[in-house]
């Protein structure tokens, strides 16, 4: 008489190896497909620095949409991860005030785009800066970018205007910490 009692075994085993590759196979995809959306389209980046405050604290996490910006053009307003133009190897986080064509100038505190005032909601009275700079125009394919904590920001004040080729994205959604998670105005 014949048992059946090495079968049991024999299909878990089957069972087991097909779950095994399955599961193999899910994690491969689920890799590829997060390596995939690093490379070409959102990057997570961790803020250093107060130069954003309010709307950006230190060692906060973005992500940062690399794709925006070969749909849509850069805005006034938008904040932005670039290069930074005096080592290449930093990357910084500002908010892009003039456009390329314009003329900028910051009169007390005052930022002024063309002659006119630039209206700034964002950058509350605390840590607003009384200098003056410019007048300066904004070279073709360049833009003019200050960080919302101006009093202690490190900016197109500094080190002139950066290259349109040195940004690389588009601050999208802070999702780090958790109970700070949000869209980036």
């Amino acid at each position: 008489m014949k048992s059946t009692m090495p079968e049991v075994p024999r299909r878990l085993s089957e069972t087991t190896a097909r779950h095994l590759r399955e599961g193999l196979r899910d994690l491969l995809l689920a890799s590829t497909v997060v390596l995939f959306l690093i490379i070409f389209l959102v990057q997570p980046v961790r803020v250093e620095g107060t130069s954003m405050q309010p709307q950006l604290d230190d060692q906060e996490r973005v992500f940062v949409s690399k794709i925006t910006y070969s749909v849509f053009d850069i805005q006034r307003g938008d904040v932005v991860v670039f290069y930074f133009p005096g080592d290449p190897k930093k990357s910084f986080i500002k908010r892009v005030v003039a456009l390329p064509g314009e003329m900028v100038q910051i009169v007390d505190g005052r930022m002024m785009v063309n002659g006119r005032i630039l209206p700034e909601p964002y950058v509350p009275s605390a840590y607003f800066d009384n200098s003056s700079f410019g007048p300066l125009y904004v070279a073709a394919d360049s833009y003019f970018v200050l960080g919302d904590h101006r009093n202690v920001s490190n900016d197109s004040r500094h080190w002139g205007c950066v290259p349109r080729g040195s940004i690389f994205g588009k601050a999208i959604l802070k999702y780090w910490p958790p109970d700070d998670i949000g869209l980036i105005r």
